[in-house]
């Protein structure tokens, strides 16, 4: 329940802290007073969209504050998941709003969302105002009544939570079958630019070996012929001694003459080392000239093998073959996509099929749910409505298949006849009295079914008046016996039921600002107000009689 409000600078509020208590609460005010403005404040804590002309004149800032009780289980584990601090049964809900028109939101002093606000305000509080009646004629609205009546909230959870499921799995699906379209429409290119490279066989550093390669072939002759002129100074035939046999020749020398100068055994050593590598030198050489390859076969099979990788890394634009090796894989994984996109798209498949069959019991429970439930819905209904003097009223509701949904694949519409004859859809026949006793049966019924803490209801009186008004007034009453009910009223029938009665008036400061206060009225005050209601601006000694009489009745 709302046990306290408390509003700084909002439009013409300087200063308002009130308390309230249970049961019903009446507020009545003269037109112009400032109700809408208590109201308004009232929708900022619920969510309403903030704007900077809220904020009074002269402030920076506007707050609203409430302070309710009466959590129940699924609000308290909403706000321990939102990591709001909880204060035993209290629960302060904050609201401010800056001169930039930018808000912010508080709960237990926890700076929190606006999403999060609107949800807790939502489980504290329904404001129903006049334009509100206007829901009769949603078809959202009355398939939520009737679930509320039928108690489907289980399962129309577990069918939304089905019907996002299936969707999702239904939109992933489709996503797998166009990539798969795409896969397949590229196949046959994906195939063969894979094919082109797996055939080439390519080798990491292979292009760079047979660039040296083919160096060495295409100038075999005069690197043979080189060679073969070194071969001949290291190691010629004939008459003249190589260098080798020279060397080897001076070392013998160089060991004669050792035995009289020591520091020639230096010389000698170094050349007997020199020997040594020219032999290794000449050995290589000779080697190398063995190995030499004069074939034009092989010359032309390596330029063949360089134009293929060339043209490849030209054709992939490619710096090396090991980006080549790269592209080649992506064409393979490409083709491997393919395959395993056909996996995904029948596991999908599958999964969907479940899912939508989870879905489709789900709705096919809520539909017999709500099928069986409406006669006595309808009935209660019309009971309410023949209590409000509607004798000869019908209302009935119809169900037929709707495309499916997350709530399902039902369509509901209220039907309506003050006749008792031919019902037909309320929005076509009922006047606005008639919205308004069809409107507070139906808040009624979701009072008792839902639950709501906290209801208000801001003049659903409109259009009705005498008995009529009356007996509205102890319709409201009886609801504030189970809950705490707020009726902003014009009606004198409906205000003598409160349990509390609170005044909004307005008042001119001796700066020449305007400003709206609420206060509570007692005993003879209220009577004076009954009275207002009861005569208008001129309080008749009668009226005062009559609003005696009607309090005596509460």
């Amino acid at each position: 329940m709302l046990h306290s409000l408390h509003i700084r600078n909002y439009i013409l509020i300087d200063a308002l802290d009130v308390t309230f208590p249970e049961g019903l609460v009446i507020i009545t005010g003269q037109t112009g007073a400032g109700k809408s403005i208590l109201l308004g404040a009232l929708s900022l804590l619920s969510g309403a969209r903030a704007d900077a002309s809220a904020i009074g004149e002269g402030a920076d800032s506007c707050v609203v504050e409430a302070e309710f009780s009466g959590a129940d289980a699924d609000l308290v584990a909403l706000l321990r998941e939102a990591d709001v601090e909880e204060d035993g049964d209290r629960l302060l809900i904050r609201r401010v709003v800056s001169r930039s028109g930018r808000s912010r939101s508080f709960i237990n002093d926890c700076p929190v969302p606006l999403s999060l606000l609107q949800d807790v305000a939502g489980r504290l509080v329904d404001i129903h105002s006049q334009h509100k009646s206007l829901l009769l004629t949603d078809a959202q609205f009355q398939l939520s009544v009737l679930d509320r009546f039928a108690g489907n909230a289980g399962t129309l959870a577990d069918c939304r939570e089905a019907w996002r499921s299936w969707q999702g799995l239904l939109s992933e699906l489709a996503a797998a079958r166009e990539e798969q379209r795409r896969l397949e429409a590229d196949r046959d290119f994906n195939e063969a630019q894979w094919r082109q490279l797996d055939e080439a066989k390519l080798v990491s550093g292979e292009l760079e070996a047979l660039e040296e390669e083919q160096k060495g072939l295409a100038n075999a002759e005069q690197i043979k012929e080189a060679l073969g002129r070194c071969l001949a100074l290291l190691l010629p035939e004939g008459e003249y001694l190589g260098v080798s046999a020279s060397l080897k020749e001076a070392g013998r020398q160089m060991e004669h003459i050792a035995r009289y100068v020591p520091a020639v055994a230096e010389w000698q050593s170094r050349l007997e080392s020199a020997r040594i590598d020219l032999d290794d030198i000449g050995a290589e050489i000779a080697a190398l000239d063995e190995r030499m390859d004069l074939s034009p076969a092989r010359l032309e099979a390596v330029e063949e093998r360089m134009s293929l990788l060339y043209s490849l890394l030209k054709k992939h634009r490619c710096a090396d073959i090991d980006e080549l090796i790269a592209v080649r894989e992506r064409y393979a994984a490409l083709l491997s996509g393919a395959m395993a996109s056909e996996d995904r798209i029948l596991e999908l498949e599958t999964a969907a099929e479940a899912a939508g069959r989870r879905y489709g019991a789900l709705a096919a429970a809520l539909s017999q749910a709500r099928r069986a439930a409406a006669p006595g819905f309808a009935a209660a209904v019309t009971e309410s409505l023949r209590f409000l003097e509607l004798d000869r009223s019908v209302f009935e509701l119809a169900l037929s298949e709707a495309p499916q949904g997350p709530s399902g694949a039902d369509r509901v519409q209220f039907l309506f006849s003050a006749t008792g004859r031919n019902p037909v859809d309320v929005a076509k026949c009922a006047s606005g009295g008639e919205l308004s006793r069809i409107m507070l049966s139906l808040k009624a019924m979701m009072a008792k079914y839902f639950g709501m803490p906290t209801l208000i209801f801001d003049e659903i009186d409109t259009g009705v008046s005498g008995s009529v008004a009356d007996k509205m007034g102890r319709m409201i009453c009886e609801m504030g016996r189970d809950m705490q009910v707020f009726s902003i009223t014009h009606l004198p029938q409906v205000a003598a039921k409160g349990d509390a009665h609170f005044v909004v008036s307005k008042t001119v400061q001796p700066d020449g600002r305007t400003v709206s206060t609420i206060s509570e009225v007692t005993k003879e005050e209220r009577t004076m107000e009954i009275a207002r209601l009861l005569s208008g601006s001129t309080v008749t000694p009668a009226a005062i009689a009559n609003a005696r009489a009607l309090l005596a009745e509460r």
